[in-house]
């Protein structure tokens, strides 16, 4: 596994560690670039079109789509047509498992924890995907429900009869399936060290040593991103955690975050949160 890789996001509390998210109205262009994350992913496509990748193997998503992330596998999602409408539900396979070695936890949980089972990722022409998706919509009405104890176990058995379902729509042998090739990982764990630095395409060319043009197709080919815009995300998101969690100025952000300079920084951060670094920082809602 790539640390460096797993997205930090924490998913839900210690207490109840189930999270989801309705993603909506997004910019006509938005990539949520590539991640894993111990927990598995369901993400159930309500009307629009998203491009899912998953361990290398793409998907175009439309309307009424579900597809599935295991625990560990790289991932990431985007569109460039405006009006996707999505949910993604994400815990880990501990919240559903009775914690005991029973037939269950030994034959299927442990083993799909481990990486020693997959579940297939494109559930959207399986015949019980109706039965998926009508689960899929009743966690989504149950998580609005007050936090009691009897909301929990209403939204383990969903999830439990969700895996279900979604198991029956078969396996995947994890030694034949299509990972990933070890070069993906490393030019992103490189980059995942690295992108505070004044990287360019040259160094990174040099680095693996690849022609410049090579690298610049295959980025782009793998990961739907130019190197360039990638290294935006990764610094821009740096740049938003220390405005959050810090008072250091606007200037000693740029520099940490691997900007050249607090110009380049500013319009960069305006071009894509639509407001002043400054202006961010104001409206979090501890300031």
């Amino acid at each position: 596994m790539y640390p460096e890789l797993r997205e930090e996001r924490i998913h839900g509390t210690k207490e109840f560690p189930f999270s989801c998210y309705h993603l909506h109205d997004m910019p006509a262009f938005f990539q949520i670039p590539v991640h894993w994350h111990p927990e598995v992913e369901i993400i159930y496509v309500r009307s629009g079109s998203l491009k899912i990748i998953i361990e290398g193997e793409e998907y175009e998503a439309t309307g009424g789509s579900v597809y599935f992330v295991n625990p560990g596998e790289l991932h990431f999602m985007g569109s460039s047509i405006p009006g996707v409408d999505y949910h993604t539900l994400l815990f880990p396979l501990e919240f559903i498992s009775f914690q005991t070695d029973d037939l269950l936890e030994t034959e299927f949980l442990l083993p799909l924890r481990n990486h020693e089972l997959l579940l297939h990722h494109n559930l959207s022409h399986e015949k019980s995907c109706p039965d998926i998706i009508s689960l899929i919509r009743e966690i989504l009405s149950v998580r609005q429900l007050p936090n009691t104890l009897s909301g929990h176990f209403r939204l383990r058995i969903l999830l439990l009869s969700l895996i279900q379902k979604i198991a029956s729509c078969g396996t995947i042998n994890p030694m034949g399936s299509k990972r990933n090739d070890p070069m993906q990982r490393e030019i992103l764990t490189y980059l995942q060290y690295n992108y505070t630095e004044p990287l360019r395409l040259e160094t990174l060319a040099e680095q693996f040593h690849l022609s410049e043009k090579y690298l610049s197709r295959y980025f782009k080919q793998h990961f739907h991103l130019t190197l360039t815009q990638y290294l935006m995300h990764l610094r821009l998101t740096h740049a938003c955690h220390l405005l959050e969690s810090t008072s250091l100025p606007v200037t000693e952000v740029a520099l940490q975050s691997g900007f050249p300079n607090v110009s380049h920084f500013i319009r960069c951060f305006h071009r894509t949160y639509q407001m002043s670094p400054l202006q961010y920082r104001k409206q979090l809602p501890y300031q």
